[in-house]
């Protein structure tokens, strides 16, 4: 199962933000839209990403002062992003590796989605279970 797959069941909307969007704005966003990151955008270009935990450790380093600091300030800058053609064991190896939970789809150099480990989950379950439904008519003949 690929990246693109789960995109077309989820949808391509991806939650913005431009890199001077201040950090109590930002956690607005989180909460209004019951989502844990937005992507950090220039225009068409990726600056960032900003997740609740980089909400909570900037908060913690800089206290009530850091909700008026620009989102720039706290983003991730060095975004690992994924492809459309990648596979669920690809994302779920990225997201392991470098211990996040939000992987903007990045498709000809433009945004084109965003993949969460919710998202990953619900499909490598969804997948197990096909695969053990396949095995049970296999062996019942």
């Amino acid at each position: 199962m690929t990246v693109h797959f789960i995109l077309e069941a989820k949808g391509r909307d991806v939650a913005t933000a431009s890199p001077d969007t201040a950090l109590k704005d930002i956690a607005a966003q989180l909460a209004e839209r019951k989502i844990g990151a937005l992507v950090i955008v220039d225009g068409a270009t990726v600056k960032g990403i900003v997740s609740e935990r980089d909400l909570v450790r900037h908060i913690a380093d800089n206290g009530s002062a850091a909700l008026e600091m620009a989102v720039s300030q706290c983003m991730t800058s060095k975004v690992i992003s994924c492809q459309p053609s990648e596979t669920i064991d690809d994302v779920m190896g990225k997201m392991t590796a470098g211990r996040f939970r939000h992987l903007p789809v990045i498709q000809d150099g433009q945004l084109a989605g965003i993949i969460s480990i919710g998202d990953v989950v619900k499909r490598k379950i969804e997948q197990t279970e096909r695969d053990a439904e396949e095995l049970k008519r296999y062996i019942a003949g």
